[in-house]
């Protein structure tokens, strides 16, 4: 599985580790030179956690923590987008959790 957030779409983005050398000007030099560049990666910090949906389902999502501190997941289910509190699914049957938020007509 990739390296990506299936709520909020993060991934892994490319950028520049800059390299400086002088001492600045507002200290009294004659300001920072850069000498050398080199690549290096900003990976998001995703988490696999088990979440409750609506319907009383155990999904399993890899989230970045931004999500996990908002407490709100968003995902695209067929042509809809469902929003839903994050509800932190625990280990075996949630018999309690479903019993009492069941949807009606069920």
């Amino acid at each position: 599985m990739s390296r990506v957030c299936q709520v909020t779409g993060k991934r892994t983005r490319v950028g520049n580790s800059v390299s400086r050398r002088g001492l600045a000007k507002k200290v009294g030099g004659v300001g920072r030179r850069v000498t050398g560049r080199v690549k290096r990666k900003f990976k998001p910090n995703l988490q696999t956690i088990r979440v409750l949906d609506p319907d009383g389902r155990v999904l399993r999502l890899k989230v970045c923590t931004q999500v996990i501190k908002k407490g709100i997941i968003t995902i695209q289910r067929g042509d809809k987008t469902v929003s839903f509190p994050l509800v932190k699914a625990l280990r075996g049957r949630n018999a309690e959790y479903t019993k009492h938020n069941k949807p009606e007509g069920q």
